[in-house]
Formats: structure tokens, sequence, C-alpha cells
């Protein structure tokens, strides 16, 4: 933050590469590089004793490696420190409770990126209205779909610039990561109303004034019967293959298949979720929401041997459902355009608000008679209306009567049990 009514803002912008079938592959074989610097990494971190598992040796180790492995080669030096500083930094994570230990990367189930840290390496240009071209070190000049403004050229500064970014490669094809700063004039307090939002399956977001934002299903009808044929063909497949036998290249393309359509089904719905918070942060100046724990709403209710669990299928396709939605996600995106627009987020306690009638206070059992029908059962009320938005009004009651909770300071992590560091990491 600095003075004058200005910020220093950082953000991504993520954007489709076009690459010839031979530039691909050299984006691929420097991803499966970095993968093996990091499983390299990991089995010196074991290896060695705790005193010296320090930054200095890690880096003499993976210079030496390049040296001695010849496919290493191919990832440039700088990719490779971007390696060694991001295994350091996750095992800093592990300390401080906010991930679990690093482990080995596999093959087929690692997602494959390659980082660029100095943005001047990149040498930026926009060609024409619908792409740009970047410099990758070691594979060449690439061209990249050109959807946002980004600071190069003349738009360029010390304090609007791009200082790294990262090749990701996901089921669609590879795309890169910019990392943005920029420096923005600190928005005024926004004007617009209060709201709360109900998120659900059938309804995704209700909103306390009636409003209701929805979507259909991510795949067309067609894409789910073939989606359905290509997951009964890897079934059938993966049935006929011995244990210990590798995965024939038949059924990695069959599987391939299945993310292209998983991934098309995900980028819609990502799409849907940006319009839609856009919308909402436009138009709200507070927005309140249920504090969620949805990674305890998705455990499976199969149970242990001894007491199995009932209605398991069922829950399952509860747990597919409540996924599918991204609440997090959506969270997540209301809560920074919401910043940049001068508004708040808040977050409420999540039980009773789709029990308790919003126009006389009492919580009464069976007051929701339906998914969307709200009978309040109190005698001397009887008001009857949508149960999303009654859900809705109720979280911004609570946000109104002082129940909000206090965010922690700083990054909202699920604390786990601390870690003693070893004496060298300290």
């Amino acid at each position: 933050m600095s003075d004058h009514g200005v910020e220093t803002r950082q953000f991504g912008h993520r954007a489709r590469l076009a690459l010839p079938r031979a530039v691909a592959l050299k984006a691929d074989g420097q991803a499966h590089a970095a993968r093996t610097m990091w499983n390299c990494l990991h089995a010196w971190w074991q290896m060695m004793p705790k005193e010296k598992r320090t930054l200095t040796n890690a880096d003499a180790a993976i210079r030496q490696a390049r040296q001695e492995i010849d496919f290493l080669a191919v990832l440039p030096a700088q990719a490779a420190q971007a390696v060694l500083k991001t295994y350091f930094q996750a095992w800093k994570n592990c300390w401080d409770g906010r991930a679990d230990a690093p482990n080995f990367k596999a093959r087929f189930r690692t997602a494959l990126t390659v980082d660029v840290p100095q943005g001047r390496d990149l040498n930026i240009v926009r060609v024409h209205r619908r792409w740009g071209m970047a410099n990758l070190p070691k594979i060449g000049r690439v061209r990249f779909r050109w959807t946002k403004d980004l600071p190069v050229g003349k738009h360029a500064d010390k304090d609007n610039r791009i200082t790294g970014a990262r090749l990701v490669k996901d089921p669609l094809g590879w795309h890169i990561a910019f990392r943005v700063q920029s420096l923005e004039p600190v928005p005024e307090p926004h004007q617009g109303p209060e709201t709360g939002i109900d998120v659900g399956i059938t309804v995704p977001l209700a909103l306390s004034d009636g409003e209701t934002y929805g979507h259909g299903a991510w795949l067309t009808a067609r894409e789910q019967a073939r989606l359905l044929g290509l997951e009964q063909r890897a079934a059938r497949r993966k049935k006929h293959r011995k244990p210990g036998e590798r995965t024939s290249r038949r059924l990695h393309h069959t599987y391939d298949q299945i993310a292209g359509l998983r991934a098309k089904a995900k980028r819609r719905a990502s799409d849907w979720q940006h319009k839609s918070t856009t919308k909402i942060a436009d138009t709200y100046g507070t927005v309140v929401v249920e504090a969620l724990t949805i990674t305890n709403m998705v455990k499976s209710a199969k149970g242990t041997v001894d007491q199995p669990g009932k209605n398991v299928a069922q829950k399952s396709g509860l747990n597919r459902s409540v996924s599918g939605e991204a609440w997090g996600r959506t969270v997540t995106m209301l809560t920074y355009k919401l910043a940049r627009r001068g508004g708040t987020l808040a977050k409420v306690p999540a039980p009773n608000t789709s029990r308790r009638c919003s126009a006389c206070g009492f919580t009464t059992p069976g007051s929701r008679e339906t998914q969307a029908l709200f009978v309040c059962k109190n005698p001397d009320c009887g008001w009857t209306g949508n149960a999303d938005h009654n859900a809705a009004r109720n979280i911004l009651h609570l946000y109104r009567t002082g129940h909000a909770l206090l965010p922690a300071a700083g990054r909202a992590v699920a604390r786990r049990a601390r870690r003693v560091k070893p004496a060298t990491a300290r």
C-alpha cells in the first residue's frame, strides 16, 4: 500500500497458448523435467541429515543433477531455481500448519507446469487485436490469446509491469498465467445496498431481495452421453487389466478424452461464476454469506466395516453436486471483486438459517416443507415464501444484528496441529 490514495495490486491473468506440435513437445519436455527436478529434490531431502537440509546445499545438488542428467538440461536454470524455491516454501507451509507435507509427483496425476520467474525474459508484444507474442526460454516465440490489456511496452513501468509467468497444461492444452503488478487508485466506499446470499444446488445463488442466479447443465445432452460412454469404456478396459500391469495407451487416451470433457464443464462453470459475481459486486456494497465448512459437508458416509453408513449412494451424489457448484470459489471471487470496488464481504454462522422464519424470527421444526417452500409453523405467524429467499434474509439479519464472524489476521486457512520445526529450518 502506498500514499496518495493509490495501492499496489497483484493479480493473475491466464491466456490460451497457440503452440505448434513441435513447440508443445518442447514445453512438455520442460514440464516433465521440472517434475523430475521436484522428485529429485524430495529424494535428496529424505536422504540428507537434518542439519544439511539447507537452501545452499539443495542449490548445489540441483546444479550437479543438471550436469549429470541430460534431460534435466532442457529446463532453464531460472525455472529450476523456481522449483527449488517452491519446494522449500511447501515445507514452510507444512511447518506452519497450512498444508500437508510435500510428496513425490506422479507422472500421470500431476499438472504439468513450468515457471518463468523473470517478467523481462518474456518480451511481450501485441501483434493485433486478438493475439500477442511472448518469448519462452529454450522454447522460442509463441502466440497467446490477447483477452486483457497487459502493461507491456510503453504502458509498463516499475509500478505497472509483468513480474513473471507460469506455463500450465490442462486437458484443453497449454496456457500461460501472467503475474501482473499494477498501481491503482484506492476505491471509494461502495454505496450499494446490503444483501444476503444463500448458496444451494437447485438454486445456486438466492439473494435476500428475491434475485436468483441459476444455470443449466455444464455439458450438453450429447456431451453427457459421450462422457458416459467414455467412462464405461474406461471401466471395461481397466477391468481386463491384470494387477500390476501398466496402463495401455488406449486407456490413457480414453482418460484424456474424459478429462477434456470435464475440463470443458469446469471452464463453463467458472465463466458463469465470474459473470454472476461481477454483477453482484457491481450492484451491492455489502454481501453476506454463510461460513460453510465445505470439506466436512462432502465427507463420505460409507462408514466402517463394523458400522457401515446409511444412504451411501445418495450421499455420494449429494457430495458430487456440492463439489460441482464450487461454493468456495464463488466466495473467493466475491471477496476480491468487492474489495476492488470498495465493497465488503462478511460471513455469518450457518446453523438454522434455513429453518428460521425471517418474518417472525421463530425456529420451528418442519417449517421447510419442500426444497422451495417454507411455511412457518408458528400459529401467530404462518408466513409462506420461497425457502431459499427466506434463508438469504436470515443471513442478512444475522449480519445486521452483529453476528458477523471476525476474519482471522492474514490468510484464512484451516489450521492444523503445529509441528516442531527442525533446527536447521528455523
